[in-house]
């Protein structure tokens, strides 16, 4: 081979070469520059996975909810002054369910009474079941006068403030309290919200 030919095929080769450095080089940078963007997103999420927010606990926003007051007017809307024939029909409904609750609570007493007797004059011969169902029943029997006691106490008082015309007004706040809560409950002597209040403590 002479000289110029290999000349020429070194210069080809070298061109080759270069070509494909070039190339090789074109291919590279965008991998290059992708690789450059993900490890600056990387960097940053960490950044932003450090940020901590604050966050307010719901339980306190529904206390501070129920702690304020309803608007009066519409509290007043729903409560009308009562008339004297409504006050009248109330009064005789509270008093005719005070009269079931005292005849109620007779029977319950006059039976506990009898059941107090039977038990001390039969206990020589009950084995241990036996004695433990009566006192059962025994326990059982002074709940539910008890219960009937405190419902004549609430009825009672609800006769003694429609007599002093502070029936159907919240004890604890003065507002009216609604009608719908009344009729569901004659008795009742607080608001809904007053209620709720009371019975989380």
């Amino acid at each position: 081979m002479s000289p110029a030919k290999k000349t020429q095929q070194q210069a080809a080769k070298q061109t080759a070469v270069k070509t494909a450095a070039k190339q090789s080089a074109v291919k590279k940078a965008p991998v290059k520059k992708a690789a450059a963007k993900t490890a600056a997103a990387a960097a940053d999420s960490p950044a932003k996975k450090t940020v901590k927010k604050s966050v307010k606990k719901a339980p306190a926003k529904r206390a501070a909810k129920a702690a304020e007051p309803a608007p009066p007017a519409a509290a007043d809307a729903d409560h009308q002054p009562r008339t004297e024939s409504e006050q009248d029909e109330l009064r005789a409904a509270l008093q005719e369910r005070l009269d079931e609750l005292l005849a109620e609570q007779r029977r319950y007493t006059d039976s506990i009474t009898v059941a107090q007797r039977e038990r001390l004059s039969d206990t020589a011969g009950d084995d241990q079941i036996d004695s433990g169902s009566k006192t059962v029943e025994h326990e059982h029997e002074v709940a539910v006068a008890g219960a009937i006691s405190e419902r004549i106490r609430q009825v009672s008082h609800a006769l003694e403030r429609i007599d002093e015309g502070g029936y159907g007004f919240c004890e604890k706040c003065g507002k009216p309290i609604p009608a719908a809560r009344l009729a569901a409950f004659p008795s009742a002597t607080l608001c809904v919200s007053c209620k709720q209040l009371e019975e989380r403590r």
